[in-house]
């Protein structure tokens, strides 16, 4: 494993995950007012800009690995699944563990459909496009304004956040099926 700014940037990201778990049921006051929440969505945002930054700097640098392009979706999945279930403890409404639970879903089907396009040695069918990315986007900008919680500038930041992630939840089914129509031909050759 060689040490490089973006394979760094990744392990801060994965770092970030207990600290943004510690700040959500933390009670830390300022000037009175909890604000344990805002502070982990903060984090969670910020570490979910290092998910940017670290494949843009990988590229420019020249610095691309394979050890990083496994653990940078790693990674990501570690800290969106860790966000959703805080989520989902805090707002048990059936809607948001339905959204929690497609979305993990699909990071496990797409996932393990990646794997096994790779055995064939047919992974580059499954790569990530534009749908993916723009779910990426959705679901990162809409757990942060969750996680954040609390009003800003007068928004309800909460509400932004869920119909973001609403979204995301429809932009992950769509991303699925993308990757699975991608992949038919070789699960009927080798199904």
């Amino acid at each position: 494993m060689k040490a490089n700014i973006p394979n760094i940037l990744t392990w801060i990201r994965i770092a970030a995950i207990p600290v943004v778990v510690w700040c959500f049921f933390s009670d830390i006051r300022v000037e009175g007012a909890n604000f344990a929440r805002p502070l982990a969505g903060i984090l969670f945002g910020l570490a979910a800009v290092t998910d940017l930054l670290d494949g843009y700097i990988a590229r420019r640098l020249g610095q691309t690995s394979k050890f990083g392009e496994f653990l940078d979706p790693v990674a990501d999945k570690l800290m969106v699944a860790t966000s959703l279930v805080l989520l989902v403890q805090s707002d048990p409404r059936i809607i948001v563990a339905v959204i929690a639970a497609v979305i993990i879903g699909r990071e496990i089907t797409v996932s393990a459909l990646r794997e096994w396009m790779a055995g064939l040695g047919a992974r580059a069918d499954v790569a990530v496009g534009a749908a993916g990315k723009i779910k990426t986007t959705l679901q990162m900008f809409g757990i942060a304004f969750m996680v954040y919680e609390h009003r800003l500038f007068g928004l309800d930041v909460y509400t932004i956040g869920y119909y973001l992630l609403l979204a995301a939840a429809a932009m992950t089914l769509w991303s699925m099926f993308v990757y699975l129509r991608a992949a038919r031909p070789a699960m009927i050759k080798n199904g």
